[in-house]
């Protein structure tokens, strides 16, 4: 994997530590993130929602995948996450190690079965 091209860093935060967890095994499991970092302090957001200026503890899970895992992460999310607009957030990793890029593309890549 070249970088600057396919890897990419998500970022998610959930109000609760199971469902951070619940979300990070999901997505790892289905091979949809190589890795999923929680940050176990919370973190405190300011946000607007619905009009309102709002506050909340967090945490904050940090997804490694490929451009090509996004769609399906984003949809994976979604499905399991509590809130009604859950942040989804993509950054693009510009440089890191061969190694490691590769392991990253490694792990999410689906294995086809041996019949």
């Amino acid at each position: 994997m070249k970088a600057g091209g396919e890897a990419r860093i998500v970022l998610v935060t959930c109000g609760k530590v199971g469902e951070a967890r619940r979300i990070a095994r999901s997505v790892v499991e289905k091979r949809l993130a190589a890795c999923v970092s929680i940050v176990l302090g919370p973190v405190e957001s300011v946000y607007r929602w619905k009009n309102k200026v709002e506050k909340a503890r967090e945490w904050l899970l940090v997804m490694k995948t490929t451009r090509k895992q996004l769609r399906a992460l984003e949809e994976e999310v979604k499905r399991l996450h509590s809130y009604e607009v859950p942040e989804f957030v993509a950054l693009v990793i510009s440089e890191g190690s061969r190694e490691y890029l590769g392991w990253l593309a490694e792990g999410c890549e689906l294995r086809k079965t041996r019949s």
